[in-house]
């Protein structure tokens, strides 16, 4: 088993740090992007927001549009898998894996976390998105399995 001070100096977390970051600010980019289609849409998910896109006006309604809320649905996807790809991918780095996988694992969910977000939002034919979610679930499941494995010497 490999010391901590060898683990967090190590490349595997480093690269870790690195994809984690990407993930998380792609995540945290859709909120902006989902307030960019309300305000093109004119579509307010409470009525006193109304008033940014008509501050004269008064107030008259709340509706939903579909392109928001593809955008939103998005966000929720990232929230539901980004989440548990920074646990795991943080206890499966403390592990001391191999460098090569465990890079080859980041990139394969950053890959996949991006082309899963304009195959949404564009949209894209099915399976595109399908495959990229599935995708960056089954790398989120192997570093979880490695991670039992080496915890458990199963």
């Amino acid at each position: 088993m490999p010391e901590l001070t060898q683990v967090v100096d190590s490349e595997v977390i480093t690269a870790y740090a690195t994809y984690a970051v990407i993930v998380v600010l792609k995540m945290m980019l859709m909120a902006p992007l989902t307030s960019y289609y309300r305000m093109k849409k004119k579509v307010f998910a409470n009525l006193e927001d109304t008033k940014l896109a008509h501050p004269v006006e008064e107030p008259k309604f709340v509706r939903v549009d579909p392109d928001v809320e593809r955008v939103r649905r998005c966000h929720q996807n990232d929230l539901e898998n980004v989440v548990p790809f920074v646990l795991v991918g943080l206890l499966y780095s403390l592990t001391g894996p191999d460098a090569a996988t465990a890079l080859a694992y980041f990139r394969v969910f950053a890959a996949s976390r991006l082309c899963h977000t304009v195959a949404y939002v564009l949209p894209l034919p099915q399976p595109s998105r399908a495959l990229s979610w599935l995708t960056g679930l089954v790398v989120t499941c192997c570093m979880a399995y490695r991670v039992l494995l080496h915890n458990f010497r199963l």
